[in-house]
Parts: structure tokens; C-alpha cells; sequence
């Protein structure tokens, strides 16, 4: 007689993370590993091997930890699916593994990782228009990417700067950043007006080791890296934003741009949005680049003003920060800053559209299209 299959789960690889907690039969128990969140957080990815042509149901035990639209998978790691199942209001999902299955992977979104930006870079390792270097090196030795992009030839009109991944998990706006790129290389007329007058400068991963090692990095003990923003910051990263920015500004820096993800469900996290600034001349300028989103974003996911959280509505308020600074908040004193905005991405559903690698990457199109309309509005 054959034995029995014992399926095989593991966490050792870049943005790995999941805690099994028992195997009985063909029910898996397991949860996140929050390692120095404070609180809970719903970020795990994992690979399952020896488990083709049978059939698994994996139940979670804290928390509800899928999205809208369950969990996403993957046969190689880098082409991601949502399964389209939600069962258990969040807490457990079936997945029937194909006989040829050697190894499947599990995420609560679709990872981003560093191999993801790379094979972007490959791409584009012949452009003019591209130049990557390194910001600063992590507490844990691995280089920090710092790219930049645009008029790189000679002194710009304008600086722009866009950051994210403050916080390892929310990897759908990664895909949204390498969208803005891809338009700024690309064709259109409006991207060569970028490229002959704006300099970007984009940072993919402020919290690079969180993002590799498989950390939530949301509410990280003992500070969260958009809370490092006042006092001695203790992160490298966020130590060499503070430092560098303000002088490679030289007071041309206009748009600073911090892209996140939300909760993980819900009605008000199933949408794009931006989080409103303290400042109030700033959160004029949100609300009028909102308009040029919106405008832009038709045709790719769903984006409205409506859907903002001006500060001092809900949890946009000084509590939310008593932490530390964030990132918004330091870039909005920069001398010369216009627009200093925080820009939430859906994880799986916006406003009833499916958020995947594809739609948030051409989202990523369009804002940079909305981000040359404004520019050229506002110069």
C-alpha cells in the first residue's frame, strides 16, 4: 500500500510567512506570524508541496486573513490569481491541487518582491531614461534601491518623489509604482513632456528587510517606519530620506507622492483613496489632483474624490499619529512641496472592480499620466 501523502508547508523564501499549527487528514491549521506587530495584522504567505491531486482545506485561526475574493495563488511565485472564494467570512478556503502540481503557493494579496523589480529593471536596462542606484543599506546588510527616472541629463524644472511599502505587506502598490514607471517610458506625448522637465526619484522598498524576510511591518515594535518620521529615526531608510530629500529638492521637489494598501476587506477599504493632509494648503492640492484622477483613471480601477478621508475624519487624525511623524506629514514642510499626499490601493476589490497585477499596474499608468496633468497645471 502506498503511504499517505503528508503535504509539506514552508515559509523559507523571500516574503514567506505562516505559522502550521496542526495536519489532520486533509484540514490544515494555520495563522499568521505577527513576529513584533503590535497587535494583529493579516499578512502570511506560504508553498505547499507534495500535496498533487488531492484536495486540502486550510483554516486559519486568528482572524479573518482573506480577502473578498479568498486567496491568491500561484504555480511559480510571480504569475498570481485570486481564487475567487470566500468561505468562512474569511477564516478557510479549499483548493484541489492539480496532479502535476510540484509545488503551489499561497498569499493573503500578490507579492511584490525584489526579483519582481528586477525583472522590470531587466527590461529597461537599455533606457536613457532609467538610472538605478542605492539609497542606503538595511539594518540587515541588503541594498535598498533608490531609481531614478526622467530628465536625468540635465538640471529638471520640477522633482517628483514617490515612495512606498512603509509598511512590507502592502505589495499592491508596488505594482502600482512599476506602473507609473512604465508610463514615464513610455510613448506617450505627455511622458516625454516628463522626461524632457521632471525628475523622478521613486524608492520601492522603505522597509526592504521587512518585504524579503515576509514581515507585516504595520504597527512594527518598536516603531513603525511611517511613524519614523520626527526625532532620531532608528531605520536606515527612513534616515537617508530625511537626510537626502530635502537637499536633492534644492527646492524643486513639488510632488511627494507615499503609496499604501488599506485593511484587507471592508466597505471603506475596498476602495482607492487618498488620506487627507493636516496641512490645509495641502490637502487643496490633493483635492484638486483628485479631480485629475478620476479623470485619468477612467478605463483601469475605479478612483473618486468621494472616496478621501480628509484628516480629521475617522481614523485620520492626530491620534493615528502619536506614534511619530509620517512620511506625508515630514514631506509636507519641504520648502517648495506642493502636493505631500498618502494614496491607499485596494488589495483585491475597488469599488467592486478585481485589483490584480494587471489592473494595478495600469492603474500605476494612469496616475502617472494624472501626475504629468497636474504638473503641467500647477507650473
Amino acid at each position: 500500500m502506498a503511504a499517505k501523502k503528508v503535504p509539506v508547508i514552508e515559509a523559507n523564501f523571500p516574503g514567506g510567512n505562516i505559522l502550521v499549527e496542526d495536519i489532520r487528514g486533509n484540514t490544515i491549521r494555520l495563522r499568521q506570524d505577527t513576529r513584533d506587530t503590535e497587535g494583529w495584522w493579516f499578512y502570511w504567505c506560504f508553498r505547499i508541496r507534495n500535496a498533487a491531486g488531492t484536495t486540502v482545506h486550510f483554516k486559519f485561526t486568528n482572524g479573518a486573513v482573506l480577502s473578498s475574493r479568498g486567496p491568491a495563488f500561484s504555480y511559480d511565485g510571480l504569475a498570481w490569481s485570486w481564487l475567487n472564494r470566500d468561505e468562512a467570512r474569511g477564516t478557510a478556503f479549499t483548493f484541489s491541487f492539480p496532479a502535476t502540481a510540484g509545488e503551489v503557493y499561497f498569499s493573503m494579496g500578490m507579492p511584490y518582491l525584489e526579483r519582481n523589480l528586477k525583472f522590470f529593471l531587466d527590461k529597461n536596462r537599455k533606457s536613457p531614461f532609467l538610472r538605478l542606484e542605492t539609497l542606503c543599506l538595511s539594518r540587515h546588510g541588503r541594498k535598498v534601491e533608490c531609481l531614478y527616472a526622467g530628465c536625468l541629463d540635465r538640471q529638471p524644472q520640477v522633482r517628483v518623489l514617490l515612495v512606498a511599502r512603509h509598511h512590507a505587506c502592502e505589495m499592491m502598490a508596488s505594482y502600482v509604482m512599476e506602473g507609473v514607471m512604465r508610463y514615464l517610458l513610455s510613448r506617450s506625448e505627455l511622458a516625454g513632456w516628463l522626461r524632457e522637465n521632471v525628475e523622478f526619484m521613486f524608492i520601492p522598498f522603505v522597509d526592504k528587510d521587512g518585504v524579503e524576510e515576509g514581515d507585516s511591518g504595520k504597527n512594527r515594535r518598536p516603531r513603525d517606519h511611517n511613524r519614523d518620521y520626527s526625532g532620531q529615526s532608528i531605520y536606515p531608510e527612513v534616515k537617508t530620506i530625511r537626510e537626502f530629500v530635502p537637499e536633492w529638492s534644492g527646492e524643486k521637489l513639488k510632488f511627494a507622492l507615499d503609496l499604501h494598501c488599506p485593511m484587507l476587506r471592508g466597505p471603506r477599504d475596498e476602495k482607492i483613496f487618498q488620506v487627507g493632509s493636516r496641512y490645509p494648503r495641502v490637502w487643496q492640492e490633493q483635492r484638486k489632483f483628485g479631480l485629475i484622477l478620476k479623470k485619468c483613471s477612467a478605463g483601469s480601477l475605479p478612483y473618486s474624490p468621494a472616496f478621501d478621508i480628509p484628516f480629521w475624519v475617522g481614523w485620520n487624525s492626530p491620534q493615528n499619529y502619536r506614534g511619530g511623524e509620517s512620511f506625508c506629514a515630514w514631506a509636507g514642510r519641504i520648502p517648495g512641496i506642493l502636493y505631500a499626499g498618502s494614496l491607499e490601493v485596494a488589495y483585491a476589490t475597488a469599488d467592486g472592480a478585481e485589483v490584480n497585477q494587471k489592473t494595478a499596474t495600469l492603474f500605476g499608468q494612469r496616475l502617472g499620466r494624472a501626475i504629468a496633468e497636474y504638473l503641467k497645471n500647477s507650473l
